[in-house]
C-alpha cells in the first residue's frame, strides 16, 4: 500500500476546506444536501477502519449509528422538563439546545464505545464469514430494537427538538458541524494509520496469524478499532437525527437498505484500506444517489441496485485500486485485497 493513500497531502487539506467554506456561497438553499454529503464522507471511513484497514467487513455498523441517533435525542428530549406539566420540551432556548446536544453527542459517543469493547471482545475473535454473519445479525437486530422499545418512540420514531430562534438556521448549522466533523475524521485516521496503530490493522489485514505469532494482540487492536469507528458513528447519528427532525427506525437497519448498506458501498467504490477511497467513493456515491433519487423517483431501488453491479464487475478494487493499476508510478501498491485473505 503506497504511503501517499493513507495521508491527505497540504494541497488536498486546503482544497477540502476551501471548497467546504465556498459552498454555502455557492449553494446556499442546498446546504442539507452537502451537509448529508460530509456526513457520507464519515460513514465511509468509519467503515474502512475495521473493513479496509483490517480486512474485517461488517455489517453491523449501523448499530453504533442507531445508538448515536437515540442516545443524543433522548438525552434532548429528557434533559428539559415543564416544572407543572412534567413534559419533555421540544422548543428549547438557544443554550438549552446546545447544552442538551453537546451532551446528548457525548451520551451517544460514550454508550456506542462501550458496547463496540463488550461486543468486540466476543464478536471479533471470529473470522471470514463467521463474522460477517455474526454482524448481519447486528445490524439486523438494531432495527427490531429500535421498532419494539416504547421509551425510544418503538415504530413510530423519534422526535428531535427544533432548532430554537438565536441560533443560525439549521441548515448551515448542520452543514458547519458534519464538515468539521469529516475533517476531524480525515485528520485522525491519517495520524493513526501513519502509526503503530495502522501497521498493526495492516498486520491483521494481511496475515493475523503470523501477527499473533510475533506477539501482536490483534483482539485488543480489533476492538479498539471498531471503537474509533463507533464512536465516529455515533456522532454522525447524532447529528442526522437532529439534521432531520426526526428518527425513523428503519434507518438504524441494515435490512431498511440505507444507511447501513450505503457506508459499505461507499468504501468498496472508491477503494477499500486507502484514505482517499471512502472520501472519493462518499462523494461520488451521494452525488449518484441524488440523482436517481431525484430524476428516477420510483426506480431509485433499481438504480441502486444498478450500481452495486456496476461496482463488482467494473470496479471490484475501487477508484483508487483502479488508478493503482493504471498509473503505478503515481498510486503504487496492490490493492488490498491482493494481500489479505477474504474474510466475507
Amino acid at each position: 500500500m503506497s504511503a501517499r493513500l493513507q495521508r491527505l497531502s497540504a494541497p488536498a487539506w486546503t482544497g477540502l476546506i476551501v471548497a467546504g467554506l465556498v459552498v454555502p456561497w455557492l449553494f446556499p438553499h442546498h446546504l442539507t444536501v452537502f451537509a448529508f454529503a460530509w456526513c457520507m464522507v464519515v460513514l465511509a471511513l468509519s467503515w474502512d477502519i475495521c473493513g479496509g484497514q483490517m480486512g474485517y467487513n461488517s455489517f453491523g455498523n449501523i448499530f453504533f449509528f442507531g445508538i448515536g441517533m437515540y442516545a443524543c435525542a433522548v438525552v434532548q428530549r429528557d434533559l428539559w422538563h415543564g416544572v407543572a406539566s412534567g413534559q419533555a420540551q421540544l422548543v428549547l432556548t438557544a443554550p438549552q439546545y446546545l447544552i442538551g446536544l453537546g451532551l446528548g453527542l457525548v451520551a451517544g459517543v460514550v454508550a456506542a464505545v462501550a458496547l463496540a469493547f463488550l461486543l468486540g471482545s466476543q464478536i471479533l475473535g471470529m473470522r471470514g464469514h463467521y463474522f460477517a454473519i455474526c454482524t448481519l445479525g447486528l445490524g439486523i437486530a438494531a432495527g427490531e430494537i429500535a421498532t419494539g422499545v416504547d421509551f425510544i418512540g418503538a415504530g413510530s420514531g423519534m422526535v428531535t427538538p427544533l432548532m430554537p430562534a438565536g441560533l443560525p438556521g439549521k441548515e448551515i448549522f448542520y452543514y458547519a458541524f458534519f464538515m468539521l466533523l469529516a475533517l476531524f475524521a480525515l485528520w485522525l485516521l491519517s495520524r493513526l494509520y501513519a502509526g503503530r496503530f495502522g501497521l498493526a490493522l495492516n498486520a491483521i489485514r494481511d496475515n493475523e496469524d503470523k501477527a499473533e505469532a510475533m506477539g501482536l494482540p490483534t483482539v485488543a487492536y480489533k476492538t479498539t478499532a471498531w471503537a474509533v469507528s463507533a464512536a465516529l458513528l455515533a456522532l454522525a447519528g447524532g447529528g442526522v437525527g437532529n439534521l432531520v427532525g426526526f428518527i425513523d427506525p428503519i434507518d438504524v437497519a441494515f435490512a431498511g437498505a440505507s444507511f447501513g448498506v450505503w457506508m459499505i458501498l461507499m468504501a468498496i467504490l472508491g477503494g477499500k484500506g486507502t484514505l482517499w477511497g471512502p472520501l472519493i467513493g462518499a462523494f461520488l456515491f451521494y452525488a449518484a444517489k441524488e440523482v436517481t433519487w431525484t430524476y428516477f423517483l420510483g426506480w431509485q431501488r433499481v438504480m441502486l441496485g444498478a450500481l452495486i453491479v456496476i461496482i463488482v464487475v467494473f470496479f471490484p478494487e475501487g477508484i483508487m485500486g483502479w488508478l493503482r493499476e493504471r498509473f503505478p508510478a503515481r498510486f503504487g501498491g496492490a490493492p488490498a485485497s491482493e494481500t489479505q485473505e477474504d474474510r466475507s
